[in-house]
C-alpha cells in the first residue's frame, strides 16, 4: 500500500514556490524523491528555496516565472522538458493573498465598498488567469504522455465566506482589517475550474483534483491566532508542515480513483 504513495522520479511542477506552503510543498516532493520545479515571480527567492533542498533523494530547481504572462508560463514548460524530458504533475499554488503580517498589504485594510477594480482585476489574473494559463501549457505534454496529475490549491474561504470577524480592531497595530472580496470569489473559481477539467479531460489518463487548505500559523497577531484557532474544532491553526501529506497524495497514485474532488484539510473550520 504505501508504494501507492511514491513519487520517485517525477517530475512536479510548483508555483508559487517561494511562499509559506510552496516551500513546503516543494520540500515535502523532494524529500519522497521527486524532481520539483519551484516556480515562483521571485527568482532570486525561488533560486535560493531550491538550493536548500540539495541533499534530498529528488532534486529541485527554481525558475522564475510571471503566471499572468503567456509567454513566461510557456518558457516555464520549456526550462522543464529542457531538464527533466517530462511532466508529471503540477501544482497551482500560485496566488494573490493579501496578509495582516510583515508587510501588510493596503488591501486588506480595504472594505468592500472602497475595494478598487485594479485590485480586483489583479487577483483575478494570478489567481485565476494564472491557473488557467499553467494548466493550458501543461496539458499538451500530459496528453502525450497519457498520463497526468493536477493539483489546483483552493481555499476554506472558497468553500464559505470569511468571517469578518476575525479581523476587527485590535490586531496588527489596532487597524481593523478585512478579507478581501477577490480571494474569496477567486478561491470558489478554482473549485469549478477543477470540476470542469476532471470532465473535459475523462479518458485521457490526467486526473484533476483541488486541495483545500485552512489557516497556516505564521506568526499573526496573538489575538487573531486565539479567534481562528477558537472556531476551529480542533482548536489552533495548523503547522506549515501539515498539508504536505494531502498533497503526496494528491499528486501519487494513491489518489488514483480521484478526480474532479475537492480534499479539505482544515483542522474542521467548515465542519460548523
Amino acid at each position: 500500500m504505501t508504494n501507492t504513495f511514491d513519487v520517485f522520479g517525477r517530475t512536479v511542477i510548483v508555483t508559487g514556490g517561494a511562499g509559506l506552503l510552496g516551500q513546503e510543498y516543494g520540500r515535502a516532493l523532494a524529500a519522497a524523491g521527486a524532481s520539483v520545479v519551484l516556480a515562483d515571480i521571485d527568482h532570486e527567492h525561488v533560486a535560493a528555496v531550491a538550493a536548500d533542498l540539495r541533499g534530498q533523494p529528488g532534486t529541485a530547481i527554481g525558475v522564475g516565472v510571471d503566471i499572468t504572462d503567456e509567454a513566461s508560463v510557456a518558457e516555464l514548460v520549456r526550462t522543464t522538458l529542457t531538464r527533466f524530458g517530462r511532466i508529471d504533475g503540477l501544482v497551482n499554488n500560485a496566488a494573490v493573498n493579501p496578509s495582516m503580517t510583515g508587510d501588510r498589504a493596503a488591501e486588506f485594510d480595504l472594505p468592500f465598498e472602497q475595494y478598487s477594480l485594479d485590485l480586483w482585476n489583479r487577483t483575478l489574473a494570478v489567481n485565476l488567469t494564472g491557473m488557467f494559463l499553467c494548466v493550458r501549457e501543461v496539458a499538451p505534454v500530459m496528453l502525450a504522455q497519457r498520463r497526468g496529475v493536477v493539483v489546483n490549491v483552493s481555499s476554506t474561504y472558497g468553500l464559505v465566506g470569511p468571517d469578518q470577524r476575525l479581523y476587527e480592531a485590535g490586531e496588527a497595530g489596532g487597524r481593523r482589517g478585512y478579507k478581501p472580496v477577490a480571494y474569496s470569489v477567486t478561491k470558489s473559481g478554482v473549485l469549478g475550474f477543477t470540476r470542469y477539467l476532471a470532465a473535459y479531460w475523462a479518458g485521457t489518463g490526467i486526473r484533476v483534483n483541488t486541495l483545500t487548505p485552512g489557516g497556516v500559523f505564521n506568526d499573526q497577531p496573538e489575538e487573531f491566532v486565539q479567534r481562528y484557532s477558537a472556531r476551529t474544532p480542533l482548536g489552533r491553526m495548523a503547522d506549515r508542515h501539515e498539508y504536505s501529506g494531502a498533497l503526496l497524495f494528491l499528486i501519487s497514485d494513491a489518489s488514483s480513483y480521484m478526480t474532479g474532488g475537492n480534499l479539505v484539510v482544515d483542522g474542521g473550520w467548515t465542519a460548523w
